[in-house]
């Protein structure tokens, strides 16, 4: 939309741009083209737009045939959005981008993100959107120029700091152009710039404790001018070893320290120890006959190479929402890895029973305990692996320790957005979790209909 149209178009639905909403409208339509370019998007692209305003990067997103879900939080601006485009594949959301649930993206599969953010809240929103677990692959984000430098900046120069950090930790920052405050209507009173954001490979880095990681860098450039050994002593008591093990200088400050080094820091700290620690391809299994009767053990890989028939049990975990929580299985497992699966999930040892079974693999792969129920048992089928499954349910809040030789990533998803999520891409579930889900489904749907409200 040209600048002179951009005025016309704001006078007929009545919208006087404010600057501190973020207002800025762009009307330089080689830039929003040279954006878009910049995603690759096709027509199985599925689009996140925040702030889309008149449409200026929509329009050209929409000529390659994606699909885009745009939320504006100004309602004049949806309903010309939803006006102008209709027909379009394009979805509108009026409301504030920090109020809506990212998890309701997983449904789509990956997920591109498109934005012009306000600069007021433009670090809060980044942060809300790219939080693990995401679906989010690749972040092409307008922002305000010294946020842009701050997410891209190197050790040792003064826009190095606590957010170029957290979020070089998880993504590779890449700044690709300044963009003059002249392209937009009315002019901001600072440019802007443009930066993707790629997720990292998942062994691109070194394994560590995010959380922990997070809190040093904190606690690190709290005083930006004192020296880390003073900084970090509630944390470690041996700085000039830690120091030397890292390879950074005895007297140095947190803007010295590359993200590996804090990374290494941190593991010092507390060692994240082997990914495949407690995986035992020997461990023997429980065997079973068609109706559940005991007749061996094996070991794990004779028992899966031979479609044996064994034992599993499944929890699901529910905080007081009713959120369930689940888990992204670790690439290093042998069977169905990357995949979402049941909150907590294992296989019935040799002389060990199914309720034990459950506790035991509860406390093993979340670091917790609580009361469990039994939900349904499913019979051994292709479907579930050839595993009886009994499924059990249960209630906790977190925090979680998910074991990192089983778990990739932890979350809680709404009811709704997990039975979406399953009708539109199966295939990013075990099969026994969506055998499970179904089980569950069917007895609360009986339970309703034996005791109507």
């Amino acid at each position: 939309m040209k600048l002179s149209e951009i005025g016309n178009t704001l006078r007929e639905i009545r919208v006087t741009p404010v600057k501190t909403l973020g207002q800025n409208f762009l009307h330089d339509q080689n830039l929003a083209r040279w954006i878009v370019q910049q995603a690759e998007l096709s027509s199985a692209d599925f689009v996140l737009e925040i702030g889309p305003g008149l449409g200026a990067m929509t329009e050209p997103a929409l000529a390659t045939g994606a699909e885009i879900l745009a939320i504006e939080k100004d309602g004049r601006l949806a309903d010309f959005l939803r006006v102008h485009f209709a027909g379009r594949r394009l979805q509108v959301i009026h409301g504030d981008a920090l109020e809506f649930d990212p998890r309701r993206l997983f449904q789509h599969g990956p997920v591109k993100l498109l934005g012009n953010l306000p600069y007021y809240v433009s670090t809060q929103i980044l942060l809300h959107f790219l939080a693990q677990p995401t679906p989010i692959t690749v972040a092409l984000l307008m922002l305000q120029k010294e946020v842009a430098t701050r997410l891209s900046a190197q050790p040792r120069s003064k826009d190095y700091g606590i957010l170029t950090l957290i979020v070089q930790a998880q993504y590779r920052v890449a700044y690709l152009r300044t963009v003059p405050s002249s392209v937009f209507l009315p002019q901001p009173d600072v440019d802007s710039a443009f930066v993707r954001l790629l997720p990292r490979a998942p062994d691109e880095l070194p394994a560590h404790d995010h959380e922990l990681f997070v809190r040093l860098v904190r606690r690190g450039f709290s005083q930006r001018r004192k020296q880390l050994g003073k900084l970090l002593r509630e944390e470690l008591t041996d700085w000039p070893r830690a120091a030397a093990e890292i390879g950074a200088a005895a007297q140095a400050r947190a803007e010295e320290l590359s993200l590996e080094q804090w990374i290494a820091l941190t593991n010092f700290v507390q060692p994240a120890g082997p990914p495949t620690a407690g995986t035992d391809l020997t461990e023997r299994f429980a065997v079973v006959d068609k109706r559940d009767r005991v007749t061996g053990a094996a070991p794990r890989d004779e028992v899966h190479g031979n479609n044996l028939r064994h034992r599993a049990v499944h929890i699901f975990l529910f905080n007081r929402a009713g959120e369930l929580l689940l888990q992204k299985r670790s690439r290093w497992k042998d069977r169905h890895p990357g995949l979402w699966d049941s909150s907590a999930a294992g296989h019935v040892n040799a002389g060990e029973e199914y309720d034990a079974t459950a506790e035991r693999e509860l406390f093993e792969e979340l670091g917790v305990t609580t009361k469990l129920e039994r939900v349904a048992k499913l019979a051994a089928s292709e479907r579930t692996g050839q595993e009886f499954i009994w499924l059990y349910r249960g209630e906790h809040e977190g925090p979680f320790v998910p074991a990192r030789a089983e778990i990739d990533s932890v979350q809680f998803f709404p009811l709704d957005a997990v039975a979406q999520w399953i009708d539109r891409r199966p295939d990013d579930f075990a099969p026994g979790f969506i055998e499970c889900w179904r089980a569950d489904r069917s007895r609360n749907e009986r339970a309703s209909q034996n005791n109507p409200a």
